[in-house]
């Protein structure tokens, strides 16, 4: 990734990251790195979790169809 080093030690083990703060990467990185910390979390199927909005809001008395106010 551009913009994105790495600092090795003499064995060639990386040590640090170094991020170039003008490439404008930092927050894809940190996206990236927030991506990875969940691959442990449990999925949920997305029509399932639509589904279950969708009951939450009509349980709330909110209407599905979005109204024109005007």
């Amino acid at each position: 990734m551009r913009g994105i080093n790495f600092l090795t030690s003499a064995k060639g083990e990386k040590t640090a990251i170094v991020i170039d703060l003008k490439k404008d990467q930092v927050e894809d990185f940190l996206a990236g790195l927030e991506g990875a910390s969940r691959t442990n979390e449990p999925s949920v199927d997305f029509e399932k979790a639509v589904a279950k909005i969708i009951k939450a809001k009509s349980n709330r008395g909110i209407s599905r169809q979005n109204k024109k106010v005007g």
